[in-house]
């Protein structure tokens, strides 16, 4: 194991202690914000770890929110009784990043509850197909993979892509924010090649699924590296 992935390894570590302890403290509730939810995780990492660091902005999304994808800014909704919602926080521990999104459901809404272990299913299956073909996948292979997977569970695949790179803060001013930087249908490139220096690259995972119909939305992810 090389010495980046170690350190990836070890933030990821981390970064799932803080979701954990957002569970012990029973943070995910009715009747706050996302925004007032997304300044108590703030809180609780600083809390934590020490740490002001994200090297992307912090996501709390829940009800019709959850089908947007990374790149939109929704309006501030309130978290409801029965309610779906997901992180995806990308906190950096000693300037090597984590990447985590995890969701989470209010209540015994069945549909809800399939999303949300669908999309956890989801990426263990992806991972294994990761592991067993990384040396032969592009990132167009594992993107149409993916979107497949979502057809199986019987969702829609909700983002243009469905991960990106991971690394050494900051990672996207290094290597730029090419699509060959993320698990993209057009990303034609190895997902094992080397970066523009010469050294591995190591990859963040994805999975978004959605009914628009029902306006809800389910999102998984952590390093597949």
């Amino acid at each position: 194991m090389t010495s980046a992935l170690t350190h990836l390894i070890e933030a990821e570590k981390k970064a799932e202690i803080l979701f954990q302890e957002i569970e012990n403290r029973n943070l995910v509730i009715a009747r706050k914000t996302e925004s007032q939810l997304n300044k108590e995780v703030f809180n609780l990492a600083f809390e934590l770890f020490g740490i002001r660091k994200f090297w992307h902005k912090r996501i709390v999304r829940s009800g019709k929110n959850t089908l947007l994808p990374y790149k939109e800014n929704p309006p501030n909704l309130t978290i409801q009784e029965d309610d779906i919602m997901f992180f995806d926080f990308g906190p950096v521990f000693e300037d090597w990043e984590a990447d985590i999104g995890k969701t989470y459901v209010l209540g015994n809404n069945s549909q809800k509850l399939k999303l949300k272990q669908d999309v956890e299913l989801a990426w263990k299956e992806g991972k294994a197909y990761f592991d067993l073909n990384k040396d032969k996948l592009t990132g167009s292979d594992f993107f149409n993979y993916t979107k497949e997977l979502a057809e199986k569970y019987g969702w829609e695949y909700g983002n243009h892509h469905c991960g990106h790179l991971v690394g050494n803060f900051p990672h996207e001013k290094l290597l730029g924010e090419d699509e060959i930087n993320y698990i993209h249908p057009n990303n034609d490139v190895l997902m094992s090649a080397k970066d523009i220096n010469g050294e591995e690259r190591f990859w963040i995972y994805e999975i978004h699924f959605v009914n628009k119909e029902l306006e809800i939305g389910g999102f998984f992810e952590q390093l597949v590296s």
